[in-house]
C-alpha cells in the first residue's frame, strides 16, 4: 500500500484558498483578468491534485490518516486539523475540484460585465477552499469548520447582487434555515463528544459498540439514536430535506454559476457526504435509519411534484435538486451508502450540466428565465440544446446513462430493504421516477422546441437577472460563447459514461471497502444488489423490462403530448384542480407556515423577553427600581440633614438614649 504525500494533500485546499485571497484582496489590482487566471489557476491546481489522489487511492490502495497541525488540547480532547484520504474522500475532491473548475470557466463569460467580477471570483474559490477542508476532514471540528464555511459562502454568493431585494431575503432565508438544522448538527457533535471523549472520526467509530448501549439520560430513547438524528437534522439543513428545504428555491437569486456550483454538486451534497461518512455509528441505530428514510422519500416526491408547475428555468432544475437529493437520502435511510454516494456523483455532473445549460439560455434569451417565453431554441443554440438533452436523459434514468446506474439501484436497494418504512420509500421513488420525466421533458420541450414564444414574450418577465441587457430585448437568441459551452462539453461526457465506467467498483467493488460500513446481517439490501448484478450492460438491458424505465417513458410522452400537440390540456388540468395547483403555487403553504408560525412567534417570544424581561424586569425592577429605592432613601435621609445645630444635639441624644436602653433592657429584666 503505498503512501500519499502529506504536503501534496496540504495544496488541494490551500491552492484555491490562496486564489481567493488574491483575488478579494487584490482584485483591483490584478484587475479581471488577473482575477480569473490566479482563482482558475488554483482550482485547476486542486483538480490535478486530486485526480492523482484518487489514482493513487483506487488503484494504488494508497491511504492517508493523519494530524496535519494540532491547535490544542483540553482535558485530553484534541482539536487539531487532520486529512482522511480514502476511496469516500477522493472520489469527493475530484467532484468538487472538476464542477468547480467549470464552474470557474463558465464564469468568465456570464458575469462578463457584472461590476462585481473579481468579488465572484473570490467568492466562488473560497467556496472551494471550505468544501475540500470538509470532505477531507478526519475529524469532527474541522467537519463543522468546512459545514459552517460552506453556509457563510454560499450566504455571500446567494445575496451577491446585494442591491436586489429579493436576493437580500433570499440570503437571510438560507442562513437562517441552515442555522435551524447547524443546531442540531452541533447537538449531536456534542452528544458524541460527552460521551465517546474523542472528536476523531476512527476513535469514535471504535466506540460506536459502547455507545450503542447507552441510553439517553431522562429518557428510554437510545443514546446513539438521539446523536445521529441530531446529526441528520443538520443533513435536513444543509441538503434542504423536507421541511429544511424552503431556501433552495429561493436561493435562485443568486448569478447561475453558484447555482451549479452549490446547489448541484458540492453544498446541498454535504449532508449526503456527512451521513455516509458516520455510516459505523447510523448502522447502529435502526429508528435513526427510518427517520432517515421517511424524511428522503417525502422530498423526493413532493418536491417533484413542485417541479411541474415552476415557469423560471432555474427553479425548474432547482426543484429537480431537491428531488434528487431525497432519492439520496432514501439510499441512506435503506443503509446503501454507497449507492446513495454513487448518486451524488452522477447527479453533480448531469446537474451542474443542466445549471449551466440553463444559464447558458437565459444569455441567449437576454436573461429572461420564463419557460413560455421561450420555444424553438433548438436552431439557434445547438450545443445548449444537445447537452441539455444528454443532462435531461441522465436525470430521468435512461439507460446507459449516468443517473441511470444511480438512480435504479437506489430503487432496488429500496425495494431490498426490510425496514418498516421501505414500503413508502419505494412507492415515493417509484412515482418519482414518472413526476422527474415529466418536469424534466416539460423544461425541455417548452424551452427547445415548438412556437418560438420570444418575439412576442406572452409571459413578460418579472424577475431577470439585472445585467443592463434592456437594449438587446428584441434581438433573437444566440449560441454562448466558448467559454460557456466548454463547461457544458466536458461536463455532458461524465454525465453520459460516468455510470457504466464506475458503478461495478464503487457498489460491488472494493472502492468503498474501509470508507462506508454496513452490518450486512441486519441490513441486507446491497448484499441482495451484488446477488442481482451481473455487468453494466446486463443491468442496462435488464431495465427495459422494468417499472422504472417505461414510468419514465411515460413521463416524456404525456409531456410532449401535453405541450407540444394538445396544450389545452395542461390548462384545462389547472382549471379543474384549482385547489391542487394553489397548493402547489405556494409550496404546500410551507414558507407561510414558517413566517406566520415560526417566525411570528419568534418574533412575539422576543418582544415578550423585550417588554418583559429586558424593560420590565432588568430595566424596570433591577436597575430603575434600585435607583428608586436609593433615591427614597436618600430623600428620607435629606429631612435628617437640615443644617441646624441644635438638631444634630438632639439626635446624638436621643441615639445615645436608645443604644443605652438596648444595652440595658436584657438586665432590666433579669431585675424584675
Amino acid at each position: 500500500m503505498s503512501a500519499l504525500s502529506q504536503s501534496m494533500l496540504v495544496a488541494v485546499p490551500l491552492a484555491p484558498l490562496v486564489g481567493a485571497i488574491v483575488a478579494g484582496l487584490f482584485g483591483k489590482t490584478v484587475g479581471r483578468r488577473g482575477a480569473h487566471a490566479v482563482t482558475i489557476l488554483g482550482v485547476a491546481i486542486a483538480f490535478v491534485l486530486s485526480a492523482i489522489t484518487l489514482k493513487a487511492v483506487a488503484v494504488d490502495g494508497a491511504r492517508f490518516n493523519q494530524t496535519v497541525y494540532e491547535w490544542m488540547v483540553i482535558g485530553g480532547i484534541k482539536m487539531e486539523v487532520g486529512f482522511l484520504v480514502d476511496g469516500l474522500t477522493a472520489m469527493m475532491m475530484c467532484v468538487v475540484t472538476f464542477v468547480s473548475l467549470m464552474v470557474h470557466i463558465y464564469t468568465i463569460g456570464y458575469m462578463e460585465e457584472d461590476p462585481g467580477y473579481q468579488r465572484f471570483f473570490s467568492y466562488i474559490s473560497l467556496f472551494t477552499f471550505s468544501m475540500l477542508m470538509l470532505v477531507m476532514s478526519n475529524n469532527m471540528l474541522q467537519l463543522f469548520f468546512g459545514w459552517e464555511a460552506v453556509g457563510l459562502v454560499s450566504y455571500l454568493l446567494i445575496g451577491f447582487w446585494y442591491t436586489k431585494p429579493t436576493a437580500i431575503f433570499a440570503n437571510m432565508k438560507a442562513f437562517l434555515v441552515n442555522r435551524v438544522g447547524d443546531f442540531g448538527f452541533i447537538l449531536g457533535i456534542g452528544l458524541l463528544l460527552a460521551y465517546g471523549g474523542t472528536l476523531n472520526y476512527g476513535e469514535l467509530f471504535a466506540k460506536g459498540p459502547e455507545l450503542a448501549k447507552l441510553g439517553f439520560p431522562g429518557t428510554d430513547w437510545m443514546l446513539i439514536t438521539v446523536a445521529c438524528i441530531c446529526l441528520f437534522i443538520g443533513a435536513m439543513g444543509k441538503s434542504a430535506q423536507f421541511p429544511l428545504h424552503v431556501w433552495l428555491p429561493d436561493s435562485m437569486e443568486g448569478p447561475t454559476p453558484i447555482s451549479a456550483l452549490i446547489h448541484a454538486a458540492t453544498m446541498v451534497t454535504a449532508g449526503i457526504f456527512m451521513v455516509a461518512r458516520m455510516s459505523p455509528l447510523f448502522e447502529l441505530s435502526d429508528t435513526a435509519l427510518n427517520f432517515v428514510l421517511v424524511i428522503g422519500a417525502i422530498t423526493a416526491l413532493f418536491m417533484g411534484f413542485l417541479g411541474i408547475i415552476q415557469n423560471d428555468i432555474k427553479r425548474v432544475v432547482a426543484y429537480s435538486t431537491l428531488s434528487q437529493l431525497g432519492y439520496m437520502t432514501v439510499a441512506l435511510g435503506a443503509s446503501a451508502y454507497s449507492v446513495a454516494v454513487f448518486h451524488l456523483m452522477t447527479h453533480a455532473f448531469f446537474k451542474a450540466l443542466l445549471f449551466l445549460a440553463a444559464g447558458s439560455v437565459i444569455i441567449g434569451m437576454h436573461h429572461d428565465q420564463d419557460i413560455r417565453n421561450m420555444g424553438g431554441l433548438r436552431k439557434y443554440m445547438p450545443l445548449t440544446w444537445i447537452t441539455s438533452l444528454l443532462g435531461s436523459l441522465a436525470l430521468i434514468g435512461t439507460p446507459l446513462f449516468a443517473g441511470f446506474y444511480s438512480k435504479d439501484s437506489i430503487i432496488e436497494a429500496v425495494h431490498a430493504s426490510h425496514l418498516p418504512a421501505a414500503g413508502f420509500a419505494y412507492f415515493a421513488v417509484l412515482a418519482g421516477v414518472f413526476v422527474t420525466a415529466f418536469y424534466s421533458f416539460r423544461m425541455y420541450f417548452l424551452v427547445f422546441h415548438g412556437e418560438e414564444r420570444f418575439r412576442h414574450k406572452p409571459f413578460p418577465a418579472e424577475d431577470e437577472e439585472v445585467h443592463g441587457h434592456d437594449e438587446h430585448e428584441h434581438e433573437e437568441p444566440h449560441e454562448s460563447p466558448w467559454v460557456v459551452t466548454a463547461p457544458l462539453l466536458l461536463l455532458a461526457v461524465p454525465s453520459v459514461v460516468i455510470g457504466f465506467m464506475t458503478i461495478q467498483p464503487m457498489l460491488f467493488g472494493e472502492f468503498f471497502k474501509d470508507s462506508i460500513f454496513v452490518n450486512a446481517e441486519l441490513h441486507p439490501a446491497m448484499e441482495e444488489l451484488a446477488h442481482e448484478f451481473h455487468g453494466a450492460a446486463a443491468m442496462a438491458l435488464h431495465a427495459l423490462t422494468t417499472a422504472p424505465f417505461w414510468l419514465a417513458l411515460a413521463g416524456v410522452v404525456v409531456s410532449w403530448w401535453f405541450y407540444m400537440k394538445q396544450p389545452a390540456i395542461p390548462a384545462a388540468i389547472k382549471a379543474r384542480f384549482a385547489i391542487v395547483y394553489k397548493l402547489l403555487d405556494n409550496k404546500y403553504y410551507m414558507d407561510w407556515i414558517n413566517e406566520h408560525v415560526f417566525a411570528a412567534g419568534a418574533r412575539l417570544l422576543g418582544r415578550g423577553l423585550w417588554k418583559g424581561g429586558d424593560v420590565g424586569l432588568i430595566d424596570g425592577v433591577l436597575i430603575n427600581g434600585s435607583a428608586r429605592v436609593v433615591a427614597g432613601a436618600a430623600a428620607i435621609t435629606r429631612l435628617f440633614q437640615t443644617g441646624y445645630l441644635y438638631h444634630y444635639a438632639l439626635v446624638m441624644i436621643l441615639g445615645i438614649f436608645a443604644l443605652m436602653t438596648w444595652q440595658l433592657w436584657p438586665y432590666l429584666g433579669m431585675a424584675r
